[in-house]
């Protein structure tokens, strides 16, 4: 049985007739142990979707359906209060920005602590020593004084640090990351996911890690949900999606990628347009303005999410096509 089933799961903004469908009918699981990915560009449902599984969405203003099963328990389905208690214990959340998600006013220490009171019944003595450790075990330099500072006296990849350390504390059995090296340089971005890495792997943690950084996914994922205007339209896993990507969204983004090995002075590929170039699920393949296989019958019907080959997913009507080996 999976640690998470995510099932149709809708976001709507707004109301009335003028709303925006930014999550539209994602579905995917996620295997104790396991690493899924969240791929797509800015602007393709990624974020909202974590915030919706962990209910961190306000309150008002839009409209959440579908199920988020974890162990078999509804999270849509609980009241404020009740979501407190599975959050910060039983899964844990990286947040895309250190410095706006840690609080300016509070030294990093109490940070890490107040998640050990809360879920631990940890006294604060007992909780600032742990929070040492923490700290220590995502190689921060120096904790016990980390623990008196504040959030801007840290760089940006001791910030990131300190938040895994805080999702981390009560050793959560699914962690959601949502790009946690956007902000950082790459030799900062490279030690956050191979610590990471050496996190889930030695505790056993599932990962969903959100990003547009298909370098992250080859180094990181097993399977891998390509998104795109709300919709996931291509689930493959990490080997069979770079090897052999079948939906053309998929495939301009894996071409757009500088390679070491291609010729100097080529013209790196783009896909034409941009993300607000779309046209509505419900009348055909919301890509199709800005692909390059579009045919007649990607436009006029709805394009479902079929069963693909090697225990994949697609939603494309022209597909492109698998090489043949001579």
């Amino acid at each position: 049985m999976p640690l998470l089933d995510v099932r149709d799961l809708s976001v709507v903004f707004g109301r009335g007739p003028r709303t925006v469908t930014a999550v539209d009918g994602v579905s995917f699981t996620v295997e104790p142990g396991q690493t899924v990915g969240l791929v797509g560009e800015s602007g393709c449902g990624k974020s909202v979707t974590s915030l919706a599984i962990m209910g961190l969405l306000p309150r008002r203003g839009n409209t959440v359906t579908g199920q988020v099963l974890f162990d078999d328990t509804d999270l849509l389905q609980l009241r404020p209060h009740e979501l407190r208690d599975w959050r910060g214990r039983d899964i844990g959340m990286i947040f895309q920005d250190p410095l706006s998600s840690l609080n300016p006013v509070i030294p990093l220490g109490v940070q890490v602590a107040e998640v050990l009171e809360r879920h631990q019944g940890r006294t604060r003595q007992a909780a600032l020593r742990e929070a040492r450790g923490l700290l220590e075990a995502v190689g921060i330099p120096d904790p016990q004084r980390r623990l008196k500072e504040y959030p801007h006296q840290l760089s940006g990849g001791m910030r990131q640090r300190a938040l895994i350390a805080i999702a981390l504390a009560c050793k959560p059995r699914l962690l959601i990351a949502d790009e946690p090296t956007t902000a950082l340089d790459v030799t900062i971005q490279a030690q956050i996911l191979t610590l990471l890495k050496e996190l889930v792997d030695d505790s056993g943690t599932a990962l969903v890690m959100i990003t547009h950084d298909l370098g992250v996914v080859a180094g990181l994922c097993d399977t891998v949900n390509v998104l795109y205007a709300g919709k996931v339209v291509e689930r493959a896993y990490r080997h069979h999606l770079f090897a052999e990507p079948r939906h053309p969204y998929t495939d301009g983004l894996l071409q757009s990628v500088p390679r070491l090995d291609a010729g100097r002075g080529g013209r790196l590929h783009q896909i034409r347009g941009s993300v607000s170039d779309n046209i509505p699920w419900s009348e055909g393949c919301a890509f199709a303005p800005r692909c390059d296989r579009v045919i007649d019958d990607c436009i006029g019907s709805v394009v479902p999410l079929e069963p693909g080959v090697r225990g994949g997913a697609l939603r494309c009507t022209n597909p492109v096509p698998l090489e043949v080996p001579a």
